[in-house]
């Protein structure tokens, strides 16, 4: 009777909605209560993510943020109270604050994100707090991506578009939304990883001539890689002599704001720039006094600062700069293998495993 009464109960859901928050127990597992670890989600998560949590994991209690807009920080505060891990996401800063709030037993933050700038590392390490990324399986969406702005940006897509919707499209005219081609062009990549390679490859395709590339090191295996003519260059000459450049670097302390008005102005005036890393590798101010000087030729954003852009800034106001908002990744299957490694990561985590994708230093 006892048995037979434990898995009928074992069958009735006791999910229970408070506000905003989703809690989930396990129903299915027999750990004492004070064996049972919290894990903190910041979002609703794509459609298979999602199902595997719901689903239920061994011995966790999963507390989540289930409105599809950032988690206010004072209800992100309140969440992670007792919390042995948090799977958040770019938009949630975890700093010393919300690792206060969490308490000593936290083990693990996991971001769905290969960037980290939004989670206070130093502060994880000194507390001994694992961290997890999620790189590699956004390289193919994110370059994707940084191809389609370089194409909209020298072909002049929003003026075109523009034009049609306002009714400004007239009579063909071999002069008119005159735009420039790849074919033989310079491109110069910042940050020749994953992403970059990936960007570099794509491009080759459509004729380019040569490209030079800024980071770190010089990285011969890379170039092998890629083929053709390619060079490792400093920042200066990369900014005089690229007709385009794809920014895919980190933003750490080294790249905050390197590409401020001085930089702008060793551009050529023809120049397409394009950014699908981080906002804050650019000045936008810089950027936007660079575009009403017509130091640039075109713009095309993936990432700016803020995020969201609002509706009343500036750089809207460009014809030849377009903005795209933060939607790199943001394919299905990227998405989702985003939030898998995210969940594996802090899994393992909380159960005192190695990350399968960590922080590295």
């Amino acid at each position: 009777m006892i048995l037979q009464r434990i898995l009928t109960q074992s069958r009735i859901s006791r999910t229970s909605h408070f506000s905003s928050f989703f809690i989930k127990k396990n129903t299915f597992s027999f750990m004492p209560p004070s064996q049972r670890q919290k894990l903190i989600v910041t979002r609703t998560l794509p459609q298979a993510s999602q199902a595997r949590l719901d689903a239920g994991l061994e011995g966790v209690d999963i507390v989540q943020w289930k409105e599809d807009r950032a988690i206010p920080r004072a209800e992100f505060l309140k969440m992670v109270n007792g919390a042995e891990g948090i799977l958040c996401l770019l938009t949630d800063t975890v700093d010393a604050e919300v690792l206060d709030a969490a308490g000593p037993q936290l083990k693990v933050v996991s971001t769905m994100s290969v960037g980290y700038d939004h989670v206070n590392v130093s502060e994880l390490q000194s507390r001994k707090i694992a961290l997890g990324i999620t790189p590699g399986v956004l390289t193919e969406a994110t370059a994707d991506t940084t191809v389609l702005l370089v194409l909209a940006a020298t072909r002049r897509l929003r003026e075109g578009v523009d034009a049609v919707i306002q009714g400004k499209w007239g009579a063909w005219s071999p002069t008119w939304l005159l735009g420039s081609q790849l074919t033989g062009k310079t491109v110069g990549i910042v940050g020749l990883g994953r992403i970059g390679v990936a960007v570099a490859k794509r491009l080759k395709a459509f004729g380019v001539q040569k490209f030079i590339y800024q980071g770190t090191r010089r990285k011969e295996e890379v170039e092998q890689d890629i083929g053709g003519d390619i060079e490792f260059v400093e920042a200066e000459r990369l900014f005089k002599e690229s007709d385009v450049i794809c920014v895919c670097c980190a933003l750490n302390n080294e790249t905050k704001n390197m590409f401020s008005y001085n930089a702008f102005s060793m551009m050529k005036n023809s120049v397409v720039f394009v950014n699908t890393a981080r906002g804050g590798i650019v000045d936008q101010d810089a950027l936007i006094q660079a575009l009403k000087e017509g130091k640039v030729g075109s713009v095309g954003l993936d990432v700016t600062v803020p995020e969201p852009l609002p509706k009343d800034s500036e750089l809207l106001t460009f014809p030849n700069c377009i903005v795209l908002p933060h939607i790199g990744s943001g394919t299905l299957e990227t998405r989702t293998a985003m939030s898998e490694i995210a969940i594996d990561n802090v899994l393992c985590g909380m159960r005192g495993k190695p990350l399968p994708h960590p922080y590295d230093a």
